[in-house]
């Protein structure tokens, strides 16, 4: 998921726009971006959407789409987390991103909630759980989280509910990376993807760039995006150049002949080359190979 465009769940109007965008995943928010009076009303044009009880054509096929499908619902701890379970688990449906996250035992609880649900509706593939880190508590305890149940397929960042409440300025370069090395090395620990949090302001284009550049430079896999003009430079930074994926050839290449001469370490393009780098060459081919590009 290089490109997440959130989409509010209080405005159906929006979700044919949405499905017709170059994101790779939708992520339909019943929390922040909906206000509480217009909860119920949400729910219910999203459990539309999902079941494909639509009149629009378009959204009729929501069950077909290539789009990864994500629900931002309201945290565990709220009245409105069951209801939005109830309208939200259907076929159609990828990943529950859970916001607000501080303990396993709130995503263990969360997972026990969702499988009951798929169960009783007959839902045989799993849904995921995109938990994220936007609190202190949430982000010391990351590893935790991240390693806590197997339907956990992801962290995400949120800036907004981290630094606000702390005074501190978004984007801010030392708390962003601070917070962006620590929830990678969580993700990494439990071997699912990091993805980083929204850049709100979607006027600055160049900006939005750079930063994304600074986040895929730590193996983040994707990032959401609060806006349709930031999903085409989404799609651009988070995949290997050309110039990467002609250096994992030649690493993978060299490795089959060097290995099988018992060699363990060896120079490709000047660089040292051994294990871990043949495993990050092997790796960066694989999503290549996923996203249709050739080395």
């Amino acid at each position: 998921m290089r490109s997440k465009l959130f989409v509010p769940a209080s405005r159906p109007e929006l979700f044919s726009k949405a499905m017709a965008s170059a994101a790779d995943a939708l992520s339909f928010d019943l929390e922040d971006a909906v206000a509480i009076e217009s909860k119920g009303m949400a729910r219910v044009a999203l459990e539309n959407f999902l079941r494909g009880d639509s009149a629009d054509p378009i959204l009729a096929r929501a069950s077909q789409t290539q789009q990864i499908l994500i629900v931002r619902v309201n945290a565990l701890d709220t009245a409105h987390f069951d209801a939005d379970l109830n309208a939200t688990i259907w076929p159609s449906l990828h990943l529950i991103n859970l916001p607000m996250v501080e303990s396993p035992q709130a995503v263990c609880l969360a997972a026990e909630k969702i499988a009951k649900l798929a169960k009783e509706r007959g839902i045989k593939k799993p849904v995921g759980i995109l938990a994220n880190i936007e609190s202190p508590r949430g982000l010391r305890m990351a590893a935790e989280i991240a390693l806590s149940h197997p339907s956990v397929v992801g962290l995400q960042i949120g800036y907004g509910d981290l630094f606000a409440p702390l005074g501190i300025l978004s984007g801010e370069p030392s708390a962003t990376q601070f917070v962006r090395n620590a929830v990678r090395m969580a993700a990494g620990e439990a071997g699912i993807a990091a993805y980083d949090g929204a850049y709100v302001n979607f006027q600055d284009s160049e900006g939005f760039r750079l930063d994304s550049m600074a986040a895929r430079q730590l193996g983040f896999a994707g990032r959401s995006c609060i806006h349709p003009s930031q999903i085409e430079v989404m799609n651009e930074v988070f995949v290997p150049t050309k110039a990467e994926l002609a250096h994992a050839m030649k690493v993978v290449q060299a490795a089959e002949i060097n290995l099988g001469a018992g060699v363990g370490a060896f120079a490709v393009d000047g660089r040292l080359v051994d294990g871990p780098f043949i495993t990050e060459a092997k790796n960066l081919l694989a999503l290549a190979t996923r996203l249709g590009l050739k080395p």
